[in-house]
């Protein structure tokens, strides 16, 4: 089984793709409702709160889990790999969603750090949006400028827009939210148009039509549950440790520390079809 981790409803939108591009795994999804939205948490809390999930994923006897959550994933992911995984759980492994978004961007495989200076190298104008707690950590502008330092980069914050999305806020609301942040994003580039738009929180690609609308039509926006599934089919034929198994082929278990009957009535809008939600035991 992989275990699939996210602050709340917003992981369900990889979690289709994963289950899309990979009918023949399984996956447990657990979604910390009760402490979502991660977003303008402290980062000492994040951290814990993530290390906690995915601990109780492993006990699950997932051995690969993956971050769906970008906060989660650009607070904690690289210090649970260095400073508590190998110890703790050793051949097991978590992965996380910003880096299949990097990936993209700098047009070379994770693994290589040294910068692309060459005639080829990457040149874009990248808008990233996503929470405070993401943009604060500048994991993704650190993690592309080391690979391709030619790209320009700008943040932009999205507060309360989660909220909204999680509480189904009506379509007007969530534009004119959407319009707001594009707007401040823009002014700060003072006349430079973005080549590429990251949706850098997996709530933010169910409102993706607002952010298109919002954003110049030459903006590319980066689909990044498709990104983070296509990384992980190339990571799982790199990594034979972790095969498939039969028994689990097509599972789906959907858990939650929230409280599961509303979470599940909410869930379906994420995950594009009915999910039954149970509580974590």
């Amino acid at each position: 089984m992989i275990g699939v981790f996210d602050s709340g409803h917003g992981g369900l939108t990889v979690l289709r793709a994963l289950n899309e591009r990979l009918p023949e795994r399984g996956f447990v999804y657990l979604g910390d409702h009760a402490h979502a939205p991660y977003g303008d948490r402290d980062a000492e809390e994040v951290y814990n709160l993530t290390l906690e999930n995915i601990e109780r994923l492993f006990r699950m006897d997932c051995r690969l889990a993956i971050l769906a959550c970008n906060t989660a994933a650009a607070v904690a992911l690289r210090r649970l790999q260095r400073t508590w995984l190998a110890d703790a759980w050793p051949g097991r492994r978590v992965l996380g969603v910003l880096v299949p978004v990097v990936e993209a961007i700098v047009c070379q495989p994770w693994h290589v750090e040294e910068p692309n200076t060459g005639p080829d190298a990457p040149q874009e104008t990248v808008a990233i949006f996503a929470t405070r707690r993401t943009v604060e950590s500048r994991a993704y502008v650190g993690e592309i400028l080391k690979r391709a330092p030619d790209v320009l980069i700008v943040q932009q914050a999205c507060p309360g827009l989660v909220d909204a999305i999680e509480a189904g806020a009506p379509q007007d609301e969530i534009h004119g939210l959407v319009e707001g942040f594009a707007a401040e994003l823009l002014e700060l580039m003072q006349g430079v148009l973005p080549d590429v738009a990251v949706l850098g929180c997996t709530h933010y690609g169910l409102v993706a039509k607002a952010f298109r609308d919002a954003l110049p039509p030459g903006t590319a926006l980066l689909h990044q549950p498709d990104l983070v599934a296509e990384s992980l089919v190339d990571y799982l034929a790199r990594h034979t440790e972790f095969p498939a198994s039969r028994q689990d082929a097509g599972r789906l278990d959907f858990l939650t520390t929230g409280d599961p009957a509303h979470v599940s009535r909410v869930a379906s809008r994420f995950y594009g079809a009915a999910t039954a939600f149970k509580a974590l035991s």
